[in-house]
């Protein structure tokens, strides 16, 4: 049977983050528009840096400051191609972090799309609302639209 299109996108955001480096969350992310997808990322260090399955994680307050955010890469991708973002739908493993909240707003990202909870944050859940992004947590086999 196919899989209806947040499934679909979902199995993809999963298989991305599978190339993740921190293994204290693997994420993955794709950015979608009309049911074709824009870019993808996965979190893990800048291009040249060291990652932190080569050498460790880099802990400030709690946080692994070495690696950029799977949403965030996907934008950066984007910016790179010369592909708009605007209007499209995040599919995402975790819920977005305050930084990429702020990163999806502004590139014009009009849906979430994400599965597991990670440190929900009630700022980075205001900020969504303020700026009308549809967010709807994942459930394998609630249909969406065809």
């Amino acid at each position: 049977m196919r899989p209806d299109w947040d499934s679909y996108f979902m199995k993809i955001a999963h298989a991305v983050s599978e190339r993740s480096t921190c293994d204290r969350a693997e994420v993955g992310c794709v950015l979608v528009l009309d049911k074709r997808i824009l870019t993808t990322g996965f979190n893990g260090s800048p291009a040249g840096q060291d990652h932190c399955d080569e050498v460790g994680h880099l802990m400030v307050d709690g946080h692994c400051v070495r690696t950029i955010h799977a949403e965030t890469n996907a934008i950066i991708q984007a910016a790179l191609h010369g592909i708009s973002t605007r209007g499209a739908t995040c599919y995402v493993t975790h819920l977005p972090c305050i930084n990429c909240t702020k990163v999806l707003i502004n590139a014009g990202i009009t849906r979430i799309v994400y599965e597991a909870d990670y440190r929900k944050d009630e700022i980075a859940t205001s900020f969504l609302q303020a700026a009308e992004i549809e967010v709807d947590k994942f459930e394998e086999g609630a249909k969406a639209d065809d």
